[in-house]
């Protein structure tokens, strides 16, 4: 698996025109480099992850998204402890996207 944010994976694939254009775009990638997952982390848009034959897309949790400093770090350490943990894709992603929410509240409520 690999997670890379809105703007890496445009560096890859390119600009994608709609969202049946990127999942295009990813399973290609995917297929190219042998992940099971990809997660694309999309800021405002939340977070969209790629397996074999599924699709799954949570919302951003925070409402004002202005900075998003550790928010990927915290879905990927939280995604790591909820696979190790047994949890499926689907329930890994919506824990890892509440605890990124919680990351950027934080940092939205220390800067006042």
């Amino acid at each position: 698996m690999i997670t890379p944010n809105r703007s890496e994976l445009r560096e890859v694939v390119g600009r994608w025109t709609s969202e049946e254009d990127l999942a295009a775009r990813v399973l290609k990638l995917r297929n190219e480099l042998g992940l099971e997952a990809l997660l694309v982390t999309r800021s405002e848009e939340g977070m969209t992850l790629f397996t074999t034959g599924e699709t799954h897309h949570q919302p951003a949790r925070a409402r004002e998204v202005f900075d998003v400093s550790g928010a990927g770090d915290t879905v990927i350490a939280t995604l790591a402890v909820m696979l190790a943990a047994g949890a499926g894709w689907a329930e890994a992603i919506r824990t890892a996207n509440v605890a990124a929410g919680i990351v950027v509240f934080e940092i939205l409520r220390k800067r006042g």
